[in-house]
């Protein structure tokens, strides 16, 4: 009996990946609704995001991007008001919604900021909150700084909160944190990619239905 219930417990986990296998393959797959769509698809599978590098540069062109700091911690947690010593740098597109550009370090000065920038698409506007990091750097269009509330980098807000929610290493009030700062990059590194390709997917099967229905039949775990 219990070699029996063994061979259909292995037959039951060797089935899961090739359904998430069929489930990605169905979604990736899946044809643009049209031009605008086909070149952001291109871009998005042409773009590997390595930190600050990317093994072919995107030759695509944004009319807004918003760029954001998330706070956590390495190792332990400070002994500071706010208890971080790591942060994780965003820089996010509203359509398609992807992560076109991020940094993870221990600190969050201008210098690194500009390089977040400088490696990722250029765009007709930049927007960012108040933080004062964000006012010498140099951008290839407008910026647009917004001191009193999210009303311009509600984009990347919703980016970071998914962050948070989707990688454990990131979670709040969770026992599972980084040791090393390169285990949070690999991390992130590997949701990156699949969140670009979730956001060019969900992009794509909202053009071609007619409904207003917000609801989808994947999810970015599909595509991790």
């Amino acid at each position: 009996m219990i070699a029996k219930n063994t061979t259909l417990s292995t037959r039951k986990h060797e089935n899961i990946p090739k359904k998430f296998a069929n489930r990605q393959s169905k979604h990736s797959t899946q044809e643009p609704a049209d031009e605008e769509s086909a070149r952001c698809l291109v871009s998005a599978r042409r773009m590997s995001t390595i930190g600050l590098k990317k093994t072919v540069q995107a030759h695509s062109n944004f009319h807004f991007l918003e760029l954001d700091e998330l706070y956590w911690f390495i190792g332990q947690k400070p002994k500071t008001e706010t208890r971080e010593n790591t942060y994780v740098m965003t820089m996010v597109s509203r359509l398609p919604r992807q992560i076109v550009g991020f940094d993870v370090a221990f600190d969050k000065s201008p210098e690194r900021i500009q390089r977040v920038v400088d490696s990722g698409p250029e765009a007709e506007c930049y927007c960012t909150d108040g933080y004062w990091g964000y006012v010498d750097i140099v951008y290839p269009g407008k910026h647009i700084r917004n001191i009193y509330d999210k009303s311009n980098t509600f984009t990347v807000e919703g980016i970071n909160a998914d962050l948070r929610h989707y990688i454990p290493l990131l979670r709040r009030r969770s026992r599972c944190f980084p040791r090393k700062l390169d285990t949070l990059k690999a991390v992130l590194e590997l949701f990156v990619q699949a969140y670009n390709e979730f956001g060019i997917a969900k992009m794509n099967y909202r053009k071609s239905r007619t409904s207003n229905s917000r609801e989808l039949p994947f999810s970015v775990l599909d595509f991790l």
